[in-house]
């Protein structure tokens, strides 16, 4: 199910708030809770009935490794803990990784292996991590044991459960725990103006950018060589297609978990305002770098065993990264990518301060460090998007302005003045403009937005509430004009 579908907003969404609140007030929090979690897997089930068994087959062999671990005596939990990451990522290695590695074999050895069909189950990748890290945090005893129904909770709760945030249980479990499922109108109004910011980011803003960068991409994977103008308008597009949906999808996220009074933690924070590589880790997909760093890059030894070993353990740590969100090689060559970009960007601040010349950056500086940024992003979201290495290769030729005499015929591909516009504001706006948390930041959306600066003053009044029944009118109107597009982080 869709969070852009009228289905979602007019149906699953409405029924799930007002039995929620019903349950809380007639009976109590414990009812509600309840009815949470069967909506939540009633969500899940919605895109194919046949994975909620698998979900379930999940959360109930973590829950039970978990319980292993606090019970079993210190020698028997290690193996207890291997047993169930090895299961967890078996399970993810399986459904994502199987077909990948068929045809690694197949290219290394030459001998044929046949495979079913594996159909991806939506957000395996999320509640699979976000156990791991459960069952982790259970083996250092650092999380008490839950029941099941509120572990259940925790992993299937559907603002977050098929594309992220990836969450911890102490940012959840003591919500639901204290939670009174009492209804109030502060919950509602921030919840649906973060639905509504991030619902016109997904509809009007990436689904308009989409048809740009498909066309160019696809063109190019059908052996057609972009012109410097096609090349640099496809890649954009892309970026700004990418960036939108991520940025719609994580405050749609959050405003869904506001209205029922949970809060989830920021997961996008205007990567593209970025000065370096390394603030641009810092500010996308914030969830998933902090789980690598924490459970990737410190086991490998992270800074602590010299820097040539440091720059391995990034480059390695960055690597794994780019195969999480796909198997395929173009994939981890985009994981490469940025590992040698984080190389490089800490080598230059060791220099820097090993040369004793840090001072605070200029303003030309930041702005010189922001664009060297941004075109570093854009030459890897050229792998990341392209179905192959030729179609990357032809996409970075086109963006150096290089044409040869037997290159193929030019690319068949016209953009129009209106989608170079939008495409452009579109940048401009992701640039220039405070994203959602800032702008507000005092009806705390997220768990984090204490800390963030307000850099407007949003208050539950008569003129906002306008706005957002304006955005929300467009957004749904334009749902009867073609079907909802699915997020693209669905896909990984």
């Amino acid at each position: 199910m869709l969070f852009n579908s009228l289905v979602f907003i007019l149906g699953f969404l409405p029924i799930t708030l007002t039995g929620f609140y019903v349950l809380g007030s007639v009976l109590n929090r414990r009812w509600a809770l309840v009815w949470l979690l069967v909506a939540s897997l009633v969500f899940y089930a919605w895109w194919n009935p046949a994975y909620i068994y698998l979900i379930i087959g999940s959360i109930l062999f973590n829950h039970i490794v978990a319980l292993g671990l606090h019970r079993l005596n210190s020698s028997r939990r290690m193996p207890l803990l291997t047993l169930g990451v090895a299961g967890n990522l078996g399970l993810l290695g399986y459904y994502k990784y199987a077909h990948f590695a068929t045809h690694v074999f197949h290219s290394a050895t030459g001998m044929g292996v046949e495979i079913d069909k594996i159909i991806l189950p939506l957000g395996i990748s999320f509640f699979t991590f976000t156990q791991i890290v459960y069952l982790v945090d259970a083996y250092r005893s650092t999380v008490p044991a839950y029941r099941l129904r509120d572990y259940a909770l925790f992993v299937s709760y559907f603002p977050h459960l098929i594309a992220g945030p990836i969450v911890h249980h102490w940012q959840l479990l003591p919500q639901f725990k204290e939670s009174k499922a009492q209804f109030r109108w502060e919950y509602l109004a921030v919840g649906l103006t973060a639905f509504a910011w991030g619902l016109v980011e997904k509809t009007l803003i990436a689904d308009n950018a989409a048809p740009v960068a498909d066309r160019v991409f696809g063109s190019a994977s059908l052996g057609y060589h972009p012109s410097f103008f096609q090349a640099w308008a496809g890649v954009i597009a892309y970026s700004v297609q990418i960036f939108f949906d991520f940025s719609g999808y994580s405050n749609m996220a959050l405003g869904l978990s506001k209205m029922f009074g949970i809060k989830l933690p920021i997961n996008f924070n205007s990567p593209y305002k970025s000065t370096s590589i390394i603030d641009f880790w810092r500010r996308w997909h914030i969830t998933l770098s902090e789980f690598l760093r924490v459970y990737l890059y410190f086991p490998l030894g992270g800074n602590r065993k010299g820097k040539a070993r440091r720059y391995v353990n990034l480059f390695t740590t960055m690597l794994l990264g780019g195969l999480w969100h796909g198997a395929g090689w173009t994939f981890i060559f985009w994981g490469g990518l940025h590992g040698a970009y984080l190389t490089v960007n800490h080598a230059w601040r060791d220099w820097i301060k090993a040369s004793g010349r840090i001072k605070e950056a200029s303003g030309l500086t930041q702005l010189l460090g922001g664009a060297l940024t941004f075109v570093a992003v854009l030459a890897a979201w050229v792998f990341f998007r392209a179905d192959t290495f030729a179609t990357a290769g032809r996409m970075l030729t086109g963006m150096a302005g290089i044409r040869r005499h037997n290159m193929a015929a030019a690319m068949p591909v016209h953009i129009t003045l209106y989608e170079l516009l939008i495409v452009c504001a579109s940048l401009a706006l992701a640039w220039l403009t405070p994203n959602m948390q800032q702008w507000m930041a005092d009806g705390n959306p997220a768990l984090e937005t204490e800390d963030v600066v307000p850099v407007r003053r949003w208050r539950p009044e008569p003129i906002y509430a306008l706005v957002v029944g304006v955005l929300l009118f467009i957004s749904i109107k334009t749902f009867f004009a073609s079907e909802p597009s699915p997020f693209l982080y669905f896909n990984f």
